[in-house]
């Protein structure tokens, strides 16, 4: 059985929410009506990467406080001794 091939909004809606903006859009679009599939998927690529990056990130802030809790824990257990 044939999957449904996503509607012109639905794709507009994952887009909009992956961060492309109104030009990206139009862009990705026309590469779409001309089957240009290889600049689709290099422009779905970039923006992966550019989501991956801010999402190693924010490990880092994480990875950082769960060091400074670790930190502080230790110190309060030391000086309660």
């Amino acid at each position: 059985m044939a999957e449904a091939r996503m509607t012109v909004e639905d794709l507009i809606l994952n887009l909009q929410v992956v961060g492309f903006e109104a030009k990206k859009i139009e862009h990705f679009l026309s590469c779409r009506k001309a089957g240009n599939t290889e600049e689709q998927l290099a422009l779905l690529a970039d923006t992966r990467a550019v989501l991956l990056d801010r999402v190693h990130e924010e490990e880092k802030r994480i990875f950082c406080l769960d060091y400074l809790v670790y930190q502080i824990g230790k110190e309060s257990t030391s000086s309660a001794d």
